[in-house]
C-alpha cells in the first residue's frame, strides 16, 4: 500500500459519532477510512421494511439532538445538497393514562405554557421558570459543561467566567440542582399528577430512572429541549441520514468498508511514546498516517482492540457498568389508531403510564431483575411526521421500553414463565409484546384488529444487532454520577480519560463517551475538533 492510499484518520465502527467524525473531518481536508464490522453502515440508525411498504426504525428514530448540534450546522448544507430532509409537525409530546386520558403539548414553550395552564395554572407557572432556567440564565454553563472537551482549557475557561458571575455559593447551588432526583424535584415543584407523570418518563431517555441521582437536570432539559424543538425525523427513514453522511465522506476523498471486523490496533514505541500505525481486521493490516478513532464499548477497547494496555486501565474497563436493558416492538397498521384522546394521533411520541410513581416502581422491578408488570411504552408515531413511511392509510406504532432486565429473575405481574439460566428467549419476548400490545388496547380500542404485522426486539435481539447495546442497554452504559461528565467512562487510569487512551494517537468515542448516549454526535464532534479544528 502506497503513502497516497494510506488515510491519516482510521475510524473503528460507523455510528452517528463516526460517520460525523469522517465527514467532519474529510471536508476539514483529513483523508479517512471508515470500517463497520456489520454489513450495513449506521450503527443504532436501521431503518427496514419489516412488512411490505412499512419503513421502520429498528432502533433509533428521533433527532432533536442531532438537529440542534454544531455538527449538524456545519455540515447541513452538505446533507442538503444530498436530499437529506428533517420533518416535523406542530406537536411535540403528550401523556395517555391506561384509564383513557391524555394530553397532548404542542411544539413551542408558549403553546405548552397555554396547554399545561389549562390542567394546572400553578404548574404552568413551575414548568416556565424551569424552561427560562434552562435556557436562560444556566444556558452557558449546561451546554457549556455539556458540548465542550471535559479535560480542556475551555471548560477552566466556563467554570471561571461562571465562578465571577455566580460566586462559589452559585456554583455550587447550580451543582445541587444537577444532583438532585427527579422526583425530588417534582414532589417540591409540580402540583398536579398530570404534569409529574407526563415528565417522569423522559428521565428514561438517558438511561435513568425518576429517584436517580442527576435525574432532574436530565428529565427536565430533556423534556424542555423536545417542547421547544419538537421531535423531527428524517424523511424515508433514518437510513437516508447514514447514506447522505456517507456521500459526503466519500465526496471528499474518504472511504467507507462494510463487513470488516477489526481485531487489534497495530501499536509500536513504548510506554508514553506507543502510539498506533494502523489495524487489524481478517488478517488484512490497514494502515493510519496519524490517528485511530474507535466507537466501541471499553471493554471491546482495552481488552481487545488496545491488548498491551496496564493492569490498571484493564480494571477500569472492567468495571464500566451498563444499565437496565431496552426492548422495542414495531407494528403496522392499516389505518390509524383509535385513540382514546383523538388529538394523541398526531403527536410524534405519547408516553403511556399511570404516574410518576408507577415509572418509578417499574424501574426498580427491572433494576432487581423483574419484568415490569405495567412498564412505561414510549409510543412513536413517525407516520404522523413522516407520511411516506406507510402506504396510504397505514400507520406505524414505533414502541419503546427503557425499564427491563438485562437478566431476568421473575415476573412482577406472575405470569411469565421465566428461563431458569435468566435469558432472553423468543417465548419471553413474544408474551412481553403480548402484555405491551394489551396495554396499547386500553387507549386504542380495536388496535388488534387494525394488525398488520408485530415486531419485537428484546434485550438480547438489540444487543445481536448492535455490540455495543451491552445486555440491551441502549444507552451503553450507566449515566449515573460515577460514568458521567469527567468520569465517562472513567478516569485517573494513566492517561485514559474522556477521548483520550494512554495511547497518544487512538480516540474514543460513542455513547460509552462524554457527552453520553443520544443522537447528537457530541464525541464525534468533539475528537473532530481535536484532530482538525475548523
Amino acid at each position: 500500500m502506497s503513502r497516497d492510499d494510506t488515510p491519516q484518520v482510521i475510524i473503528v465502527g460507523s455510528g452517528i459519532n463516526s460517520l460525523v467524525c469522517a465527514a467532519l473531518l474529510a471536508t476539514r481536508g483529513k483523508s479517512v477510512l471508515v470500517l463497520e464490522r456489520n454489513d450495513r453502515f449506521g450503527g443504532c440508525i436501521r431503518t427496514e421494511e419489516l412488512f411490505p411498504g412499512y419503513q421502520h426504525e429498528v432502533l433509533s428514530s428521533w433527532y432533536p439532538l442531532f438537529v440542534g448540534s454544531p455538527a449538524y450546522a456545519e455540515l447541513r448544507p452538505l446533507l442538503e445538497k444530498q436530499g437529506l430532509q428533517f420533518l416535523q409537525n406542530d406537536y411535540a409530546t403528550g401523556l395517555v393514562r391506561p384509564d383513557g386520558t391524555g394530553i397532548a403539548l404542542k411544539q413551542g414553550l408558549d403553546e405548552a405554557h397555554r396547554r399545561i395552564a389549562e390542567v394546572s395554572p400553578s404548574d404552568a407557572a413551575a414548568l416556565q421558570a424551569m424552561a427560562q432556567q434552562i435556557f436562560g440564565a444556566d444556558a452557558a454553563l449546561t451546554f457549556g459543561l455539556l458540548g465542550q472537551n471535559p479535560y480542556g482549557l475551555g471548560i477552566l475557561k466556563l467554570l471561571f467566567s461562571e465562578w465571577r458571575q455566580r460566586g462559589l455559593d452559585g456554583l455550587l447551588d447550580f451543582a445541587r440542582g444537577a444532583l438532585e432526583p427527579f422526583r425530588r424535584w417534582a414532589e417540591r415543584s409540580l402540583e398536579s399528577d398530570d404534569m409529574r407523570a407526563m415528565m417522569a418518563p423522559w428521565v428514561l431517555h438517558s438511561g435513568l430512572g425518576p429517584d436517580d441521582a442527576t435525574s432532574a437536570l436530565i428529565g427536565k432539559l430533556t423534556f424542555a429541549a423536545v417542547v421547544a424543538g419538537g421531535m423531527p425525523v428524517v424523511r424515508g427513514g433514518g437510513t437516508q441520514l447514514v447514506q447522505a453522511l456517507q456521500r459526503v465522506i466519500e465526496h471528499h476523498g474518504g472511504r467507507l468498508l462494510a463487513n470488516v471486523a477489526v481485531e487489534r490496533v497495530v501499536t509500536e514505541g513504548a510506554g508514553r511514546q506507543t502510539r498506533a500505525t494502523g489495524v487489524i481486521a481478517g488478517g488484512r493490516t490497514f494502515l493510519a498516517r496519524e490517528t485511530v478513532v474507535c466507537n466501541v464499548t471499553p471493554q471491546q477497547l482495552y481488552t481487545g482492540l488496545l491488548p498491551g494496555v496496564s493492569a490498571v486501565v484493564r480494571e477500569r474497563a472492567a468495571a464500566y457498568r451498563y444499565g437496565r436493558g431496552g426492548m422495542q416492538i414495531h407494528f403496522a397498521l392499516n389505518a390509524p389508531p383509535d385513540w382514546c384522546e383523538p388529538e394523541l394521533a398526531q403527536v410524534p411520541l405519547v408516553h403511556l403510564t399511570e404516574s410518576l410513581e408507577q415509572v418509578c416502581a417499574s424501574v426498580t422491578e427491572a433494576n432487581n431483575g423483574w419484568l415490569p408488570a405495567r412498564p412505561t411504552l414510549a409510543v412513536g408515531q413517525p407516520v404522523a411526521v413522516d407520511p411516506s413511511r406507510a402506504p396510504a392509510g397505514g400507520w406505524i406504532l414505533w414502541v419503546q421500553m427503557q425499564e427491563l432486565p438485562r437478566r431476568l429473575k421473575g415476573d412482577a405481574a406472575g405470569q411469565i414463565a421465566i428461563p431458569a439460566d435468566g435469558e432472553w428467549n423468543a417465548a419471553v419476548r413474544e408474551a412481553m409484546a403480548d402484555r405491551v400490545q394489551a396495554r396499547l388496547e386500553a387507549v386504542m380500542p380495536g388496535l388488534g384488529k387494525r394488525l398488520i404485522g408485530r415486531r419485537a426486539y428484546s434485550p438480547a435481539d438489540l444487543e445481536h444487532l448492535n455490540p455495543n447495546l451491552v445486555g440491551g442497554d441502549i444507552y451503553s452504559g450507566s449515566c449515573s454520577p460515577d460514568q458521567f461528565f469527567w468520569l465517562r467512562p472513567f478516569a485517573g487510569a494513566e492517561g485514559a480519560r474522556g477521548h483520550r487512551t494512554p495511547v497518544r494517537n487512538v480516540f474514543h468515542i460513542g455513547a460509552s463517551t462524554h457527552p453520553g448516549p443520544g443522537l447528537g454526535a457530541g464525541s464525534g464532534w468533539l475528537v473532530a475538533q481535536a484532530l482538525a479544528r475548523r
